[in-house]
């Protein structure tokens, strides 16, 4: 077994991805430590250190003195063929082990299509890829993330899923684990025992399903007594002193966020139908204005970034956010520290605010309708209207803004033809505004991008049960709207690709899939994220051979009295408040923003937890 070596590196591409070392690194002795973990994200180095969860969660874990955390990203094919062909297992950053010796192998699930790399990178390490075949001497493997919310298709992959937040819930797996090691447990009973003992522990092999003869599933239980008959998502007790960075690491290289993010909240109040990080991270939490400036300020001397990124699902309803910018603002405009915001909800979009950020640094403008049409908008409870936008690109291009991005989807629920239509008619509309802007008040040179992505149905959403838009379906949507839009200053972006089909199986997926996953790996699935290496006819084959329907997990319409694979994990939205809201977009009916009163989703009851904790929301206009 080799280490990486200089003459191996120089070979590959952007060598500076695998040699560790950065400033703000963590360094321990590992022979002072009790537990060595290994947090893997299944990606290449660039999108893995733009992840703010990692940067959290390896803040968090080092914070412990028996415990040393390190990084580990899926080597690019470069380097993966050398690190084959030379036997070098796949290795942390930290220390160049290998992650076969480590005792906890984390991963964290951001999007499916990642899937293919997590087994890629067990067996780079060495590491037989199913639960069933692993032995004693062999790492814990766990795995969480919002991909961890439907946790089937990895059932026998994963030992162990985090359910919700980590920073709270693997501080308890890791003191449980210390105590089962020196007590001489076996890896059975230590597993065993956190499923009974931890909130938010899942562990797959405790648990049984049978099926109906259609394929739909009969029954999900226990084999144990004492395992939980419905695993409950963790959060966070007291958001505004949870564990956060003090300092980040600083690459080498340049990565896909390379600055300051600054967690403001989690969860969100609009409940659009189709998101489901607005469901999943219920309730919403806020961190205090001063608690931010004062982080903001330890990671600007810790790092000496120059842009400060104020991150949250829908950043514009951060209750202080007028109050949180200017003085960001002001307290760093000589040092000439930007602050930027993400996209912007374009019924809450502020001219002064962002006139205010662009006293630093000028950036884009970009908004997020999602439909074209305000039934479609109603339809997924967006919650804005069309006159929302065009008062806001209106105020834009008074402001001396003449680029605009505006972001769609294709294939929700429910759509028509006459939406797809909409987006183009819409992005006209965009226009129109900009010429009613006299000459000498606008900014030269308009630039309208209009960009879609296809819509995939996700877990706890309001949409679990639809059928997803069949891919010649939308590439007729998108061909539609390609010959519709014929102005020279509306630029058309879109994504039509088979991907997304398969990302709706494993989205909606049950333990069935694991077969298909395992079968796909070995025939050299990986990077299915990445355009240059996803190969569709590999998956197609592994499908045939394992004898799995690819459509009866996407294009199929679910029953509400179906048992659903992820039925077993309660988040505290009620399945009840789901199958409402799904009849309400039947109906193009509106639910209005939490914050104008509870509408009762379960989570404040189910959760034993505040809605709106820290928060002081101003009133809703």
């Amino acid at each position: 077994m080799n280490k990486v070596s200089d003459d191996i590196l120089y070979k590959v591409e952007k060598p500076a991805r695998y040699i560790g070392g950065e400033f703000n690194s963590c360094k321990k002795d590992k022979n002072k430590v009790d537990i060595r973990f290994a947090f893997c994200f299944p990606d290449v180095y660039e999108v893995g250190m733009s992840h703010l969860g990692m940067k959290i969660l390896y803040h968090t874990l080092n914070q412990r003195e028996d415990t040393f955390c390190e990084r580990v990203f899926a080597p690019w094919p470069d380097m993966e063929e050398l690190m084959r062909k030379n036997n070098i297992p796949l290795y942390a950053l930290e220390t160049k082990d290998s992650i076969g010796d480590f005792d906890f192998i984390a991963f964290t699930l951001q999007y499916e299509m990642s899937f293919s790399n997590v087994l890629n990178m067990l067996d780079l390490a060495g590491i037989p890829i199913r639960t069933s075949q692993r032995r004693e001497e062999h790492p814990i493997i766990i795995c969480g993330g919002p991909c961890a919310s439907n946790p089937e298709p990895l059932y026998d992959i994963a030992d162990i899923f985090s359910m919700g937040a980590g920073e709270e819930n693997l501080d308890e797996i890791l003191d449980l684990y210390k105590i089962c090691k020196k007590q001489g447990m076996s890896k059975k009973e230590f597993l065993l025992k956190a499923a009974k003992e931890i909130e938010g522990v899942y562990v797959p092999s405790l648990y049984n399903i049978t099926y109906n003869e259609d394929g739909t599933i009969k029954e999900f239980k226990p084999i144990y007594e004492g395992v939980p008959n419905k695993v409950k998502k963790r959060v966070i007790s007291n958001f505004n002193n949870v564990s956060y960075p003090d300092k980040l690491i600083i690459p080498y290289i340049d990565i896909v966020h390379n600055r300051i993010m600054l967690e403001t909240m989690r969860g969100c109040t609009r409940g659009c139908r189709f998101c489901q990080a607005g469901m999943l991270y219920r309730p919403v939490r806020e961190k205090k204005t001063d608690k931010l400036l004062e982080l903001a300020d330890n990671l600007i001397k810790s790092t000496g970034y120059d842009e400060i990124s104020l991150t949250s699902l829908s950043i514009c309803d951060y209750s202080d956010i007028q109050n949180l910018v200017f003085s960001l603002v002001k307290k760093y405009e000589n040092e000439k520290v930007g602050v930027s915001l993400p996209s912007l909800r374009i019924d809450s979009f502020s001219v002064d605010l962002i006139k205010e950020i662009q006293k630093v640094r000028k950036t884009g403008l970009t908004f997020a309708p999602e439909a074209g049409t305000q039934r479609m908008r109603d339809v997924i409870n967006k919650g804005v209207t069309e006159k929302n936008l065009i008062d806001s690109v209106s105020s834009a291009f008074k402001s001396g803004w003449s680029t605009i991005k505006l972001y769609f989807m294709l294939g929700l629920p429910y759509e028509r033809k006459e939406d797809v239509i909409g987006i183009a008619e819409l992005a006209y509309k965009v226009v129109q505004e900009y010429y009613k802007v006299p000459k000498e008040k606008r900014k030269k040179g308009l630039k309208v991008t209009v960009s879609t992505s296809i819509f995939v149905p996700k877990p706890f959403t309001p949409f679990q049960w639809a059928p997803q838009d069949r891919i010649e379906t939308v590439r007729e949507k998108i061909s539609l709207l390609r010959d519709t839009i014929k102005n020279r200053k509306v630029t058309y972006n879109w994504h039509d690709s088979i991907v997304s089909y398969l990302e709706a199986i494993f989205a909606r997926g049950d333990r069935k899939l694991c077969d298909v996953l395992v079968k796909a790996f070995e025939k050299g699935a990986k990077f299915d994220g990445w355009s240059d290496f996803f190969n569709y006819d590999i998956w197609k084959k592994s499908f045939e051979e394992c004898n799995i329907d690819g459509e009866f997990y996407a294009y199929r319409e679910r029953d509400y009295s179906e048992i659903l694979p992820w039925d077993f994990i309660d988040i505290g939205v009620t399945k009840e408040f789901l199958i409402n809201e799904n009849e309400k977009a039947k109906r193009e009916e509106v639910t209005p923003d939490c914050r104008l009163g509870c509408k009762n989703c379960g989570v404040n009851v189910n959760l034993e937890g505040e809605c709106f904790e820290g928060a002081i929301f101003n009133k809703v206009q």
